[in-house]
């Protein structure tokens, strides 16, 4: 009997120091985590990115994070009926303004995180062809798009009702990765491509390529991307609000992470190594967490 009170004794010290290591992690506070939060995102190089850079912080604060990948629409349901937190990929005023229109009575707007992003057709820079309406059956009369259903692909459907030369053309849907490795493909063989593309972006960074000139505006002008959060996470989880609301960042930070990404490294590890070499930036999004 006394050795059993002797190894529970042991047991119970051996429980508090461990204890007592946990409390002293950087993803803890007070010894507490601070709750959950769930991120939604849509599954383009520029979101994986920056969700991935944004729950690594919101855990060095001391939440449990998880990271939930979902069609566009899809996300912005998720917030508007709470089923996620937040997404910091939302972008206005064109690629999700119908989104918006129709979610946006029930989700937080938290402002701008990148400025200076464009939607539009993108083809490789040896092409003669400048301008949407200088298309003729390049490409075999094909656009090379991403997941239907998203922004940039509403607009190319718009670009082909606007453009009288393009009354024929097609609109092939795909995945953001299937397009990206049909544009590298068509590179590397000097072929024509038409693709739907975004920027910022990696493929900009290692190929040569260029927008096409859109006369009639059916891809928009410059584009935001923002913080959308659902209602009440202000109250619920006031240090991930306060992050979230102070997230910004620029074209440059986010390629730097996709291109990371995009040569082989893992999402989780492109976020942490950029935000090591970035410390004082991140330190003016959590500076105000209590």
């Amino acid at each position: 009997m006394k050795k059993n009170k002797w190894f529970l004794g042991l047991t119970a010290i051996g429980a508090a120091v461990a204890l007592a290591a946990c409390g002293g992690d950087s993803s803890s506070k007070d010894g507490e985590k601070l709750g959950k939060i769930n991120l939604a995102y849509v599954e383009w190089d520029t979101e994986v990115a920056s969700t991935h850079v944004v729950g690594q912080v919101l855990e060095e604060v001391g939440y449990d994070v998880t990271l939930t990948p979902l069609d566009n629409a899809i996300m912005w349901e998720s917030v508007s009926k709470g089923e996620a937190d937040a997404m910091v990929a939302g972008w206005l005023p064109a690629t999700h303004g119908a989104q918006l229109e129709k979610y946006g009575d029930n989700v937080e707007h938290l402002g701008e995180n990148l400025k200076g992003a464009k939607i539009g057709l993108v083809v490789p820079s040896y092409m003669e062809v400048s301008s949407i309406d200088d298309l003729t059956v390049e490409a075999s009369s094909t656009i090379t798009g991403i997941e239907a259903g998203a922004g940039v692909m509403s607009a190319a459907e718009a670009a082909i009702a606007d453009y009288p030369n393009l009354a024929s053309w097609s609109l092939l849907p795909s995945s953001s990765g299937a397009m990206t490795v049909a544009l590298n493909q068509a590179l590397s063989n000097n072929e024509e491509i038409i693709v739907t593309g975004w920027s910022p972006h990696w493929k900009f960074a290692s190929y040569n390529l260029k927008y096409l000139e859109d006369p009639k505006g059916s891809f928009g002008g410059e584009e935001t991307i923002n913080t959308f959060a659902r209602q009440g996470l202000k109250d619920d989880a006031p240090d991930a609000y306060t992050v979230l609301d102070a997230f910004e960042w620029s074209s440059e930070d986010i390629e730097e992470v996709m291109l990371a990404i995009h040569n082989g490294q893992s999402p989780k590890d492109a976020a942490n190594d950029w935000i090591e070499k970035n410390r004082d930036k991140v330190d003016t999004w959590i500076k105000d967490v209590k």
